[in-house]
């Protein structure tokens, strides 16, 4: 992957306070999908391989095609920095540059652009806005990067990032992004943007979605002085159509942010100290 693209610049998007590399490596900000980052088409012992696809996940409500080929998703709004870089590519590694990558996620508060019904009190309205969201066409090497800020949370979800592959008008595969929940917890919990009155109760491990969509969808995160970037392989086949999340059997999202239900434990079922500790450290358990 090439890495000669500018950085973000500075802006709206920048947060002043200082993120440690030190403090949080041991909390596993590296995810344990980075290992399936390969691209190769063959083995050690020269065998072709062939890599697993790309899991499907629900839509979600929240999609439109708000016609924006852009790269830059961010429109001015707060948050941290964040690359989300798709790589494209079949059962043997081989890049599928000319597929249409779109992504949308919400922002720092939880909110989605485009929609009513939305916030803790579900009194919130963004019609009319289009923020998060972009298009753009796989490059020669099957990549499709966007710059945006960190996402958010909304009550019944944990951290995610919808994408959508599509070769023209058909899409190939619909899914879902989960990010590393201990840096996900150390920016809620530190940053202005991001903290909110109550704690979010649905992690990864409890999502019935991710916890579904399984561990295709977690990708790698790394940090960069400026940013974080996020990467993800999108291993589809390019001839075939992609089923709903409904038709997959994934838990589908109802219009609006849930009270529970929907991956997550209900309102006001908070989680133990020892459960969350569990949820958030990769291999710590109870």
């Amino acid at each position: 992957m090439n890495d000669s693209h500018q950085p973000i610049p500075p802006g709206k998007t920048q947060t002043n306070t200082a993120i440690s590399r030190r403090n949080w490596l041991a909390a596993g900000i590296a995810s344990a999908g980075a290992a399936g980052l390969m691209t190769t088409g063959t083995n050690a012992a020269g065998s072709a391989v062939t890599l697993p696809l790309t899991a499907q996940a629900t839509e979600g409500p929240y999609y439109f095609d708000a016609a924006k080929v852009r790269a830059d998703i961010t429109e001015g709004l707060p948050g941290v920095p964040l690359e989300v870089r798709f790589v494209v590519m079949d059962a043997s590694g081989a890049p599928l540059p000319g597929l249409r990558v779109d992504i949308w996620h919400c922002n720092a508060a939880g909110l989605y652009s485009g929609y009513a019904g939305q916030g803790d009190n579900r009194r919130t309205s963004t019609v009319g806005a289009t923020f998060l969201r972009g298009t753009l066409m796989a490059d020669a090497g099957g990549i499709a990067a966007f710059h945006t800020v960190y996402p958010g949370w909304y009550e019944g979800r944990t951290t995610h990032i919808h994408f959508k592959v599509l070769g023209g008008a058909r899409p190939v595969l619909t899914s879902q992004f989960f990010l590393p929940d201990a840096l996900s917890e150390f920016l809620y919990t530190s940053l202005p943007d991001y903290k909110r009155a109550q704690v979010r109760q649905t992690l990864n491990r409890n999502d019935g979605i991710a916890l579904m969509a399984g561990s295709t969808v977690l990708g790698a995160v790394r940090e960069e002085a400026d940013r974080y970037v996020a990467t993800l392989n999108l291993v589809v086949n390019p001839l075939a159509g992609a089923a709903t999340g409904a038709a997959q059997g994934m838990p589908g999202e109802r219009r609006g942010p849930p009270p529970g239900g929907m991956g997550g434990p209900a309102r006001g079922n908070a989680l133990d100290p020892a459960t969350r500790l569990s949820a958030l450290v990769p291999g710590k358990r109870r």
